[in-house]
């Protein structure tokens, strides 16, 4: 079937009710205008009348963001923490992927998932992998494991829980936040962008950015962006190769908006650093090994190639009231061959490998539809939205893992092993190079909201309900043969309350949930196979919001319940407890002076675990303190000259439950300059990155998955250089 985009293999329910309310909807009340308003083109505007949410000043956030199906909202006005990224950040700070951008946020740490180079976000604590991160408000559309930046606008950051507000994450995650890469959109004024770039490892880069605006009225816009990169990187022997391309087009007529993506990536690693599994016995963590060494087999790769995009409409019914529909995709094919390194000695540095295999193909189809209006009842003003959205999901994989033929090795003097043959004690499932049907996930849900304007609307309340099914299979490797179908439904409230104390000042509360798939248990004593109810975790936040129009503040107090996964077949192993307070800053403290940092405490603790061993423990992998401070100087007397700055610091850590295996604090130092210039008429500028200027050995990272201590260590001193020309 042509991976071109296609119509979504199942109808919204919600579609024959929204076209039976539209006429009713669409009716003018009687002291409407008879006159629509004039939608003016924002640079960069979405298929929206509410376009981006401004940038604050310093250019490095935006004034507010996208609370899901509340809609881009002023940070005052919105009941949630949510800090938006902009480009201009992305640029100088020269951040290649998502969990470069997300570096400069306190509240979030990078990892990797499932023990490949999958990125994986800790946001409170809580785990979110790259598979659930949202396209333009669509889950699960971009590319799996790595997600590069040149095709994005905003990276939007929503703390907290958000099953009301986007629906449940596919991958299950989304307890402790949310992430939303908004695409690129044509701005009002032409643009020709062409960057060079060298980095450490002798990796080059090109990019180009165009756009245009056509027609009358300039309603038509076109923004394409093209990138590639290929060369090593600042860990000896690794190779990075990577290709992408987007096309983002968008028109408005007075009433109507409508936009469409289209993009591509290639993402191929060879001989990258895995990250690090403490095999049986051993009780403690090795010395680290020097910063850019790799113990990485030179046969191992990883390979990633995805096409998506997505379609987005909204129509003005009435002045009132605007129906919106979006429909995305995700065509994806996967191949590793893998040697994850085990280590049997932390003294000498001993370790096996093995050969792992695996490929995979996805297929994602997702799509929404809603209303959302405005009306009041005397004094009270109510802003209503109405959703139905539905997913899915169809995974094929394969995989061999020779798992009881190792190859022996050492951290500190790695052995080069040839490709080995896989044996006849190998595990395999399917047939490497033609996956079949491994698993299918079906999510759809119905939504509906309002937040009422009170006394003079400085108290506003918003009250919801989205009612969620989950529909996973799962299939056995090679037949197909359908082993789980795990089907349930679950109502997720939101309770929130933003009082505007003044213009410089609001204080919000909210109560709202995270829903996961809960678990299915075997067969046991007497009782039959059954389902566990969809794990609900509960979020209670209370926070303050201070803007002084240059400096912006916020503080969050926060406590979040999880349940655990399965201990037996007959009961569950408790709940995580995380409580946190978390401080941010933005802007400009003085002119020519930019701030970007935070602090984030967090308590985490496992409890009802009924094993001695957990109970009452932190967390694997998530630390009691984190903090950044970033700040830019636009260097006086040297007109286009800007120095920066960033001290990054993370507390340390347990690789296990048990909190035996304990992980050092961190803290790392990240340097850069900008510089703009005119040569012959065309602006240039040239931006130079060191992170990690100290050439720092750390770890990064413990986990990235549950119960599971995958040690990552922290990249070596890195430089990069661009330089690019806007003509």
């Amino acid at each position: 079937m042509s991976d071109s985009l296609i119509a979504p293999r199942h109808p919204l329910a919600l579609a024959a009710l929204l076209a039976l309310l539209g006429p009713a909807l669409a009716a003018e009340p009687e002291t409407a205008p008879s006159v629509l308003p004039v939608v003016s083109i924002k640079a960069s505007a979405d298929a929206s009348a509410q376009g981006l949410s401004p940038n604050y000043a310093g250019g490095q956030v935006a004034r507010g963001g996208r609370a899901g199906i509340l809609g881009t909202r002023d940070n005052l006005e919105t009941p949630f923490s949510i800090t938006a990224y902009t480009n201009e950040l992305i640029q100088d700070r020269q951040a290649k992927s998502v969990g470069e951008v997300l570096q400069n946020d306190a509240g979030v740490r990078v990892a990797r998932g499932f023990g490949n180079f999958q990125e994986s976000y800790f946001i409170r604590g809580f785990i979110l992998n790259s598979d659930d991160v949202a396209y333009n408000g669509l889950y699960s559309l971009l590319p799996r494991q790595y997600i590069a930046t040149e095709l994005f606008e905003r990276v939007e950051l929503l703390r907290g829980a958000s099953a009301f507000l986007s629906g449940a994450n596919p991958g299950g995650g989304g307890i402790g936040g949310s992430i939303n890469l908004l695409p690129k959109r044509a701005p009002n004024e032409d643009l020709n962008r062409v960057t060079l770039g060298w980095g450490s490892g002798d990796q080059g880069s090109l990019a180009l950015d165009v756009a245009r605006r056509f027609g009358p009225d300039r309603a038509t816009g076109l923004r394409f962006n093209a990138a590639v990169r290929d060369g090593g990187t600042a860990v000896n022997d690794e190779k990075a190769k990577l290709g992408l391309a987007s096309l983002g087009l968008d028109w408005h007529s007075r009433d109507v908006r409508l936009s469409a993506d289209l993009g591509w990536q290639d993402n191929q690693l060879k001989r990258t650093r895995s990250s690090l599994t403490l095999g049986a016995g051993v009780s403690s963590l090795p010395a680290l090994p020097s910063a850019d060494a790799n113990y990485a087999q030179p046969w191992s790769y990883s390979n990633e190639r995805d096409r998506f995009g997505t379609v987005r409409g909204e129509w003005d019914l009435s002045p009132a009231v605007t129906a919106w529909a979006a429909y995305g995709f995700r065509r994806s094919d996967e191949a590793n061959s893998l040697a994850n390194f085990t280590l049997t000695d932390a003294a000498s540095g001993a370790g096996t490998t093995s050969r792992f295999d695996n490929s995979r193909s996805d297929r994602v189809d997702t799509g929404e539809l809603g209303l959302r209006g405005k009306f009041r009842t005397g004094a009270v003003g109510h802003e209503w939205v109405l959703s139905a959205s539905a997913f899915e999901l169809e995974t094929r994989a394969s995989y061999a893992w020779d798992f009881f033929n190792t190859q022996a090795t050492n951290l500190y003097q790695p052995t080069a092993s040839a490709l080995p043959a896989f044996t006849s004690g190998a595990f395999v499932g399917g047939t490497l190079g033609a996956p079949g049907l491994t698993g299918r996930t079906r999510l759809s849900s119905f939504a509906l909201g309002d937040t009422l304007s009170l006394l003079d609307d400085r108290l506003l309340l918003t009250l919801g309900l989205r009612s969620q099914q989950l529909h996973v299979q799962s299939f056995a490797y090679g037949t197909a043969a359908l082993q789980s179908d795990y089907d349930q439904r679950r109502l997720s409230p939101l309770l929130s309350a933003v009082w505007r104390a003044s213009k410089q000042l609001s204080v919000y509360a909210n109560r709202i949930e995270g829903l996961t798939q809960g678990d299915t248990l075997a067969a046991a004593n007497g009782q039959p196979q059954r389902q566990l109810d969809p794990y609900v975790s509960k979020q209670n936040e209370l926070g303050i919001k201070w803007d002084t129009g240059r400096l912006g503040f916020g503080a969050a107090v926060f406590s979040t319940d999880k349940p655990r996964a399965v201990l037996s077949a007959t009961s569950t192993q408790g709940e995580d407890r995380h409580r946190g307070v978390e401080l941010n800053t933005y802007g400009e403290a003085m002119r020519g002076l930019k701030l970007l940092g935070g602090l984030t405490w967090l308590d985490t603790t496992q409890r009802n675990t009924s094993v001695a061993a957990t109970e009452g423990k932190r967390t694997l992998g998530i630390p009691r303190f984190q903090a950044n401070l970033g700040g830019e100087w636009e260097v006086a007397g040297v007109n286009g000259l800007a120095l920066d700055a960033r001290v990054v610091h993370t507390g340390g850590v347990y690789a296990d439950s048990a909190n035996t295996l304990a992980v050092p604090a961190w803290t790392r130092l990240d340097l850069g300059a900008r510089y703009l210039f005119e040569l012959q008429g065309t602006l240039m500028t040239a931006r130079l990155r060191v992170d990690n200027a100290s050439n720092r050995r750390y770890w990064a990272s413990a986990g990235g998955y549950p119960e599971q201590g995958y040690l990552v260590i922290g990249a070596p001193r890195s430089v990069s250089l661009s330089l690019s020309a806007d003509f």
